[in-house]
């Protein structure tokens, strides 16, 4: 997996691969969960993440220390009381792509916090087909949100260099859209959404499939 090149000098840069040290701090699956919902969600407290994964909100705010000493989310400031903080995610996104330096352990835990965020990605897809399916009016304005709602495959032969260039190229759109939004006055009618894009290779399908968040061996996920 190849970072974007250098962009231009008004452009945001992209943020610096996670080291080994501060992946150990996010290598739970209930930090993977918590971070998620965070970007998702923007500031939440430790009562509000506890109901939303199902602990109790001594476990939320222990995972929170944790995640802010090593800088995956901080507390927001001006906001909340000392008995009731509220967290964010820290600004500028994550790299969780493999390093030159990683041994075989560093290997493997970025391999399962990345199944950790995949998996929840999928879920929000598969909630939001079965709500279409089952009962659209829970999606609020859903008529709406259906035309809007894209999922999308492009099958295509290319070079290395050629699929980098498709990236970069998607990339900057998908930078300005956003920047766009999020520099928007606020609407009432808007809710939090997501834009997944991924480029890859395909490998030759040589046997099953494994569930998303299992290991090269098949294994339990440890971040379900």
């Amino acid at each position: 997996m190849t970072d974007p090149s250098t962009p231009a000098p008004d452009a945001p840069r992209p943020p610096a691969p996670v080291d080994a040290a501060r992946l150990r701090g996010l290598s739970h699956p209930l930090r993977v969960r918590i971070l998620d919902l965070l970007q998702v969600h923007g500031s939440l407290t430790a009562s509000r993440l506890a109901e939303l994964v199902g602990e109790s909100s001594g476990s939320t705010s222990y995972h929170l220390r944790q995640l802010a000493k090593h800088q995956f989310v901080r507390e927001v400031e001006g906001k909340g009381t000392a008995r009731e903080r509220w967290w964010e995610a820290t600004p500028g996104g994550l790299v969780i792509g493999p390093a030159a330096a990683d041994d075989a352990g560093v290997r493997t835990t970025r391999s399962l916090v990345r199944a950790g965020f995949e998996q929840a990605r999928q879920e929000k897809i598969w909630r939001l087909l079965d709500l279409m399916n089952e009962d659209p009016a829970q999606i609020p304005d859903s008529a709406g949100w259906e035309e809007a709602i894209t999922l999308m495959t492009a099958n295509a032969h290319a070079t290395p260099e050629q699929l980098l260039g498709l990236v970069e190229a998607v990339q900057a759109t998908i930078t300005a859209e956003i920047s766009r939004l999020t520099s928007q006055e606020p609407d009432p009618r808007s809710r939090p959404v997501q834009i997944h894009f991924n480029a890859f290779p395909v490998v030759p399908d040589d046997g099953p499939s494994r569930p998303v968040g299992t290991d090269a061996a098949g294994h339990g996920d440890p971040l379900g």
